[in-house]
């Protein structure tokens, strides 16, 4: 098997949301677009990071002998000087308390693929498999294909998770690798997509188009932030999407949690304001004006 490597930063054993059946999602380091909601904000960076949990730190010092240019105590309070961090994570294995974390482990195809070999039977008893979310997969094409070509000859059901900002011809290199692709449509509007991501909407619908055109199974994976995009012109345009492209077989609304602002936190991150999580009676009201415009909602 290839010695190619890759950063992962989680694998999640036994996930029922991300495809059919029990699957293990595998998260990749690195994402192009910088939404201001993410809920995995330790994937944004292609790089490992550093995490700190202060209700964890027991105040051992160990970290403090192992990087005093890093780690200090100042009136009782453990500081962690990022900017003097040169990530070789010595203090993660100094700390007793796992208060300090290292987000990102390089692996190989073969490291990898040991680990999703183990639940097998699960995929096979239920019709499951692996997905490849992140993070952004397509930001390590070269790991991400070599882990769904090993996933295919070890006949695992695939998935990914995508937010569409990738080159059409790495897509079309994933065509006959993935079962079904999971592709994110944050906003309609051109100019709040850049507002909230950073990036146009428009490759993200021009590789839907090839996608579908292409014969791909495809999910609209969208996640709906309340006093962003939860208008009815939003949904409507998700409806008429799904009904444009042959291939969408239906749209997975994922309403926003607060996940993302305490690991921003913890990992030193920019912090995220946090949105109001939905009621509900809200979802329910989007789900109806979805079907009630021509649209599939799809559950798990």
């Amino acid at each position: 098997m290839e010695k190619r490597t890759g950063l992962v930063f989680g694998v999640q054993h036994f996930s029922i949301h991300d495809g059919n059946g029990v699957r293990t999602n595998v998260f990749f380091k690195g994402c192009p677009i910088h939404c201001i909601w993410c809920h995995n904000p330790e994937g944004i960076s292609p790089k490992a990071l550093l995490t700190f949990s202060a209700a964890k730190c027991v105040g051992c010092g160990a970290c403090f002998t192992m990087c005093p240019q890093v780690h200090q105590m100042v009136d009782g309070t453990h500081i962690l000087n990022r900017d003097a961090c040169k990530t070789c994570f010595q203090c993660v294995e100094a700390c007793p308390g796992q208060a300090l974390e290292q987000v990102g482990t390089e692996m190989t195809v073969q490291e990898l693929m040991e680990d999703l070999l183990r639940d097998l039977r699960y995929y096979k008893a239920s019709g499951g498999g692996v997905t490849l979310s992140g993070g952004e997969p397509m930001m390590q094409f070269p790991f991400a294909k070599a882990i769904l070509e090993a996933c295919r000859e070890a006949g695992i059901g695939t998935a990914m998770e995508t937010c569409g900002v990738a080159l059409t011809d790495h897509y079309r290199q994933m065509l006959p690798l993935v079962d079904t692709f999971l592709l994110d449509i944050k906003e309609s509007d051109p100019i709040r997509h850049k507002e909230f991501t950073g990036a146009d909407n428009a490759i993200i619908l021009k590789n839907l188009a090839f996608l579908s055109e292409e014969g791909a199974r495809i999910i609209l994976r969208c996640p709906i932030i309340p006093g962003l995009n939860d208008r009815k012109e939003h949904f409507e345009f998700l409806a008429k999407l799904s009904q444009q492209h042959a291939g969408v077989l239906g749209i997975e609304l994922m309403p926003y949690h607060k996940m993302g602002t305490s690991k921003a936190d913890r990992m030193g991150l920019e912090r995220q304001d946090p949105f109001d999580e939905p009621e509900k009676d809200a979802v329910v009201g989007w789900n109806r004006i979805i079907e009630d415009a021509g649209g599939t909602v799809m559950t798990y």
